[in-house]
């Protein structure tokens, strides 16, 4: 059997296929968001460790604590993994900096 390489849906050696293309723009933009999260989640941290130093042994504590509990419920809408993702990002901020 022989395979004619400029067939319609043969595509050459090196070169990409378009859903291999695709692919590869789709990570990209998954690269790209993975990076934007990571820097933000590393704000919400610092601003938690500065709500924590700002309200340590004041009555401001209480509300801060009250806040922390409602980020629970930003979170609902993605279920289980939602509630994970909010624990995560309480652990994250209690957590002293390295």
């Amino acid at each position: 059997m022989t395979v004619q390489l400029d067939s319609p849906g043969i595509a050459s050696v090196g070169e990409p296929s378009s859903a291999e293309a695709e692919l590869g723009e789709l990570f990209e933009q998954i690269r790209e968001l993975d990076a934007q999260l990571l820097e933000v989640i590393k704000r919400r941290s610092e601003l938690v460790h500065r709500i924590g130093a700002s309200t340590k042994g004041t009555d401001a504590s209480r509300e801060a604590q009250a806040e922390e509990m409602a980020v629970l419920g930003r979170f609902d809408e993605l279920g289980t993994d939602g509630s994970t993702l909010a624990m995560t990002l309480l652990r994250l901020g209690r957590t002293p900096k390295a």
